[in-house]
């Protein structure tokens, strides 16, 4: 029968105390080994055997026993084995990552394989560093993954970070930074655990916490040297902290201190993978230190487990009571631990099971050379740890690799979670307050993106999210509401039927145009009374019409802006003005040239016909036609929809093409109404009892105070304010011809017909 060993690595001291959770792990290899030989037909003819050695945390120590082993167990002497008899299958062990390396490093000059239980450096995955290493528990890259999700699960963007200053802190703390960072969140420190000082660096960490705005502390530290620095915190009552645990200390008996619950209560954490090895605990409980003479750490164990002493190790003035042997171990408390215990059990059924390949192994179908097998008598090391392909731990069923950080959700049930003072609530860490709905963060200059101040979101901009990076614009057609949190459609803006001044506008302008037909009815009436023959009626019944389409001209203004009415509107405006002010210029040189041609040799009386002032009516209005259809042609009116004059609001307007064109045709009206003002002026002194020249005068004054002083309101005017100015000097100015020109006249028709004769109109001049 061949014998085969299993060399065990096992920190059963620390800090001067014995581990029992270490012990449970060293019977959990030995319930293993002893179910394996168990079973006749699992290994047959092959005996697996073991040897332990206790590295108390110290890495000299585990390079020290890693030589040791491989020296077959005697004086240290490299490349020499005193038991040619056993054959050394491999190691299992360290639990911790920094002298798992150690070992990985010696071990992989001669391929011997190696199974560690609790090491998880990511580095050990390097296959070129570490040919031969293998382990039963994840790496630290999954950790990473795992922890920066459980922080953004919560809300925490502002976490600090402490790890011990191994290999295994401070590539976790470089991996978990990393993932935290790529999640969104940001470190606000970063310190390490000193194990070369006795105080562990505590002093300073404890400041550092103490001054941090951080609520949420990550530590990837073994307990026995985070205790020094939760005792130093404890002592400068730095409390009010959550601290998310590694798997080095997730399950520690260090949670259940009565001393640090004011520090630790509410710690959340990821645990190793753990399960019940079947017929362990029933094993564990039936222990006892007569059964199992050739086990050198029982009775340390039981000192430990049972707080008491061997009578022969017991001082006289001793307080401690003597240990029997006859202790129950059902009456202990401690746990049965399914973590650690269930990867040593596998990493001692995975090395069994290559082993077993090796003996089920077919010539022609070995995993070596040309097919090729290895002799289960006389295998070298590397045979076990190059064979075929199901000697990882991923071949055991105890753990699923995509389980710890592939593409499963983590799925938290927050409410079985008691954080600290009790509350149900999640605790906030965060640099900043969140930025609230209408807000977006703004960045500040060298501080981290978590850092940030809120700044309102631009016009016509939304956040409908707090903490939102970017304002998103609205649509032409909507705005944002008062909270800028929705789009809402904006208010549209013209002058319509139904508003209150454009109906107002309306009924003014439908009304003003019944007047000029009203005094046209009279002119017609009474056209051979003296007072109208004397003010040329055909010219005088032309500019009553005129009067009556410049009043109803502002209707055009009026209502929802057309393509049409865009363009016919300012056109129809200015040539109906044109009309207006042509006749008002044809009037008031008609009775210039009639006073003029009655003295004495004068030239004028060939012009006193109705010639001239037909000539000026048409070539004055010709002008303005001449505009209007030069501005039509090249750069005619058009509906437009304003959406930057005024925030919200949509402005429903025409479009003038071309603005020069509209202040030339508004300019020529101008022009016109100015020569009228000027020769009429100037006539105001004709003898006449009724000189019609000062009625003009008057008349084109108004006019023109209208027109200048409707440029600075249209200018300063916005949305149909801007149309509602035009109407009103449209009305306005109309208003001005028809009162200063007819309604005089139309008083004396109809109250003062005294004084509608020829000699009441000569009498005053010849006096």
């Amino acid at each position: 029968m061949n014998a085969i060993l299993c060399d065990v690595f096992l920190p059963l001291c620390s800090l001067s105390r014995f581990g029992l959770d270490y012990y449970q792990s060293m019977r959990a290899l030995l319930f293993a080994v002893e179910e394996i030989n168990a079973n006749p037909r699992f290994l047959p003819n092959i005996t697996l055997g073991f040897q332990i050695f206790d590295t108390c945390t110290a890495v000299r120590r585990a390079a020290q026993g890693t030589l040791w082993m491989l020296s077959g167990g005697q004086e240290i002497t490299s490349n020499y084995n005193c038991f040619p008899e056993s054959h050394l299958a491999g190691i299992i062990g360290d639990s911790a990552s920094v002298r798992a390396i150690i070992m990985a490093q010696i071990l992989g000059l001669s391929r011997y394989p190696q199974i560690s239980y609790l090491a998880t450096s990511p580095i050990l995955s390097n296959r070129d560093l570490f040919p031969s290493f293998f382990r039963t528990i994840p790496s630290d890259e999954f950790q990473a993954i795992g922890l920066a999700q459980l922080v953004s699960h919560f809300g925490w963007t502002w976490v600090g970070l402490l790890a011990v200053d191994t290999d295994y802190g401070q590539f976790g703390i470089q991996l978990v930074k990393q993932e935290i960072v790529k999640a969104g969140a940001c470190v606000a420190f970063s310190e390490d655990i000193v194990t070369g000082k006795p105080n562990r660096n505590a002093p300073h960490i404890a400041q550092v916490i103490k001054a941090s705005t951080a609520k949420v502390v990550i530590v990837i530290s073994a307990d026995y040297d985070l205790l020094i620095v939760q005792e130093e915190l404890l002592t400068q009552n730095v409390t009010g902290r959550i601290w998310i645990a590694s798997e080095a200390w997730a399950t520690s008996t260090l949670l259940s201190d009565k001393k640090l619950q004011a520090i630790l209560v509410g710690t959340i954490g990821f645990a190793i993978h753990g399960g019940l090895i079947s017929g362990f605990p029933e094993y564990f409980k039936s222990l006892s230190p007569f059964d199992h003479l050739y086990d050198a750490f029982i009775r340390e164990f039981w000192e430990q487990a049972f707080s008491c002493k061997w009578l022969d190790d017991l001082a006289d003035n001793t307080t401690f009571r003597g240990c029997t042997g006859n202790e129950k171990m059902e009456s202990l408390k401690m746990k049965i631990d399914i973590r650690i215990t269930l990867n040593v059990y596998s990493a001692v059924y995975a090395f069994a099971w290559a082993l077993k390949n090796l003996i089920d192994c077919k010539p022609g179908t070995g995993p070596f050379k040309s097919g090729s097998c290895a002799n289960i008598s006389s295998f070298h090391p590397w045979h076990v740890s190059d064979g075929p392909p199901c000697f990882a731990f991923q071949c055991l069923p105890s753990f699923s690799i995509h389980v710890a950080g592939g593409e499963k959700t983590l799925t938290i049930n927050n409410s079985a979670i008691t954080w600290i003072y009790g509350e149900t609530q999640v605790p906030l860490s965060k640099c900043s307050r969140s930025c609230p709905v209408g807000f977006m963060k703004v960045a500040l200059p060298g501080k981290p993106s978590c850092c940030y101040d809120c700044a309102r979101c631009h016009q016509g901009e939304i956040s409908n999210q707090t903490d939102a990076v970017v304002c998103h614009q609205c649509s032409p057609e909507t705005w944002p509401n008062l909270q800028q949190d929705q789009c809402i459609p904006r208010v549209i803006d013209f002058l319509a039927y139904e508003d209150l001044l454009g109906l107002s506008m309306a009924t003014m302008s439908v009304s003003s145009s019944a007047v000029p037909l009203g005094i046209l009815s009279i002119f017609i009436v009474y056209q051979t009374t003296p007072i109208v023959r004397a003010n040329n009626y055909s010219l005088s019944c032309l500019l009553l019409l005129s009067l009556f389409l410049c009043f109803l001209c502002s209707l055009g203004f009026i209502g929802y802006p057309q393509p049409e009415k865009c363009l016919l509107r300012q056109v129809a405006f200015g040539m109906v003005f044109a009309l207006c002010i042509s006749c008002v210029l044809a009037k008031t040189i008609t009775v210039v040239i009639a006073f003029n041609a009655t003295k004495p040799g004068s030239r004028l009386r060939k012009w006193t016909g109705v010639k001239v002032s037909k000539s000026v009516v048409m070539f004055c209005t010709c002008i303005q036609f001449s505009i209007c259809v030069l501005w039509v042609s090249f750069s005619p009116p058009f509906p437009e929809q304003d959406t930057k004059t005024q925030p919200g609001v949509i402005i429903y307007s025409c479009n003038e093409g071309s603005p020069f064109a509209f202040w030339i045709m508004l300019g020529y009206l101008g022009l016109l109404a100015s020569i009228s003002f000027i020769v009429a002026f100037l006539a105001r002194r004709l003898p006449d009892s009724f000189n019609e020249a000062k009625l003009i005068t008057f008349s084109m004054l108004a006019f023109l105070s209208v027109w200048v002083s409707f440029i600075p309101a249209y200018l300063s005017a916005r949305g149909m304010y801007t149309v509602a100015m035009e109407v009103f000097a449209i009305l306005s100015s109309s208003w001005a011809v028809v009162g200063c020109i007819f309604v005089p006249k139309c008083f004396i028709v109809l109250f003062r017909p005294n004084m509608n004769s020829r000699e009441h109109l000569m009498g005053k001049g010849q006096r």
